[in-house]
């Protein structure tokens, strides 16, 4: 944890990213004591950054800036030639590039200490293997990059670990191949058909157990649906996934909104500290709101499970496919989202008493005179130190000035 101050940032400052990414493959490599990362990004100006410097002859047009936190950089290749030195700068925090062409290839190679990340944010060591948590600057603990959500990107990830320890090898999107190399590591490759911000990038390698379904949606196509869990806690997972049924359901009954990829996965972990996180297509849970059993769990613990797995995956469209230009924004995305659980809740229990309950949760909250209230939407920001291991979170952002759309679409 840092004693620094973060630093202030205005909504009246938002300018365009100079630069856009169009794509990420990512080559993760799990070793003993480190993790390597190769990065190669498909980068070009930005036309809106562009049309602003030739508004102004005298402005320069901007270099090519990566953000990136606690990483061993070990080599930097634009267009498939390795700058020397003198061709860039990097400090502890950013890589600059001063004179970019408008369209390049950027390669990178880092090693980061994963097993000792206890900042939960980015890329972190559990008791079962690896996991990430990227919102809202995780990203750039992980590589180099323009760590910012309007910047959106197709992802081609390929895992590579140990088979013994870390079996289960995940990340967005759909499966496009796997395989062994050699007698005791294997390797597998996921491809994201959609884009996305950074802060929705997800990898998991570890050792866990797995619960799996499928759904046929309206249209009758099959989605491939997986619950990960901790070893020893499948029997713990039904009702996660019975609640993720009912949500995908709903949602298309409701809103028109039908599932847009082939697998959706939901891992829980222990150390985690949020109440979830809707990476796309890969769901990462604290286990509070996964694991339950009938002789130890409440009618609140249920219902909590069913409200958070349907806003996770309620996301999938009100946040992910249509997503937030920057942090400011993050209470457009989070109340809608909030709207569309609270409205599955009412409709999978009782409406009167998810009104009344709601109800009670916002003049605690989010009233004027309430000790946690803030702004809708502020006009400054800064991004804090991420809490410790031992501590757990979860943030709900009410929407509570809404009345019932029987159809939505994006």
């Amino acid at each position: 944890m840092t004693s620094e101050t973060p630093p202030r940032i205005h909504r009246q400052d938002y300018t365009p990213p100079p630069f856009l990414v169009d794509s990420v493959e990512l080559d993760v490599h799990f070793n003993a004591g480190e993790v390597l990362v190769n990065s190669q990004l498909q980068l070009r100006r930005n036309p809106q950054a562009a049309l602003a410097a030739d508004a102004d002859p005298a402005t320069p047009l901007p270099p090519l800036q990566l953000d990136g936190q606690g990483l061993e950089t070990i080599a930097i290749s634009v267009d498939g030639s390795v700058l020397g030195p003198e061709q860039y700068h990097c400090s502890d925090s950013l890589l600059t590039i001063a004179n970019p062409p408008d369209t390049l290839t950027l390669q990178t190679q880092v090693r980061i200490d994963a097993d000792h990340n206890s900042s939960l944010s980015g890329l972190y060591r559990s008791k079962d293997g690896y996991f990430t948590q990227c919102e809202a600057q995780g990203f750039r603990r992980i590589t180099w990059f323009p760590d910012r959500p309007d910047i959106m990107s197709r992802y081609q990830v390929t895992l590579h670990a140990d088979k013994a320890s870390l079996p289960v090898l995940l990340a967005n999107g759909n499966p496009v191949g796997s395989g062994d190399e050699g007698p005791d590591r294997h390797w597998a490759k996921w491809e994201d058909p959609f884009v996305k911000p950074c802060y929705l990038f997800a990898l998991v390698a570890a050792r866990l157990e797995v619960l799996r379904d499928a759904f046929t949606t309206s249209s009758g196509r099959s989605v491939q649906l997986a619950v990960f869990v901790e070893p020893g806690k499948l029997d713990q997972c039904a009702h996660a996934m019975d609640a993720l049924k009912r949500a995908m359901r709903w949602d298309e009954e409701v809103f028109d909104l039908e599932c847009d990829l082939d697998h959706y996965m939901i891992v829980t972990v222990g150390d985690f500290n949020m109440g979830a996180m809707e990476n796309k297509g890969l769901n990462v849970f604290n286990t509070k709101y996964v694991l339950a059993r009938a002789d130890t769990a409440t009618d609140a613990d249920y219902q909590n499970i069913d409200r958070v797995v349907a806003h996770e995956y309620f996301h999938n469209w009100t946040g992910n496919r249509v997503t937030c230009r920057d942090w400011f924004q993050l209470s457009l995305k989070e109340g809608l989202t909030v709207y569309r659980d609270q409205e599955f809740g009412a409709d999978m229990h009782s409406r009167a008493v998810t009104r009344i309950r709601e109800v009670r949760a916002l003049r605690a909250k989010c009233a004027p005179c309430a000790p946690c209230s803030s702004p809708k939407m502020p006009a400054r920001w800064r991004i804090r130190c991420v809490p410790t291991r031992t501590s757990k979170s979860t943030t709900s952002t009410p929407a509570p000035f809404t009345t019932r759309a029987p159809k939505w679409c994006a």
